[in-house]
């Protein structure tokens, strides 16, 4: 059952809104980026995404293939979501950044961003099956 979540970056500015199941699934990636952040990969399509406040604050960070947008906010730093190179037309929200209110709990499977491309291959045989 999917139910609305809220969240956002540490000083407010950002806020959104997420429609995600009570019990989270998401990904530990250990890229390089990623594991800096400690970021927790809640992979949503876009239209189950929706950024309440904050846009002015937001700054945009890509790198290698720039496929990824790496937002976070201007004042605090906190990366709460962005667009991920592995699902460009979804969000990836920092479950680490939604309000813990409506979370029942969170199951947390490593990714191997290290070696993205095996990594992806990898994490797409753990949850198909």
């Amino acid at each position: 059952m999917l139910r609305t979540h809220t969240g956002g970056c540490h000083c407010g500015r950002v806020r959104f809104e997420v429609i995600a199941p009570a019990k989270l699934e998401v990904a530990d990636c250990n890229c390089s980026i990623c594991s800096k952040f400690g970021y927790l990969h809640l992979i949503v399509p876009a239209d189950r995404f929706k950024l309440i406040s904050g846009r002015e604050a937001l700054s945009t960070y890509s790198f290698n293939t720039h496929v990824a947008k790496h937002h976070f906010c201007s004042t605090c730093g906190v990366k709460s979501f962005y667009i991920p190179r592995s699902h460009p037309d979804g969000v990836s929200v920092n479950a680490r950044c939604i309000d813990g209110a409506t979370i029942e709990s969170i199951s947390v499977t490593p990714f191997n961003g290290r070696d993205w491309e095996i990594g992806r291959a990898e994490y797409r045989d753990t949850t198909d099956t």
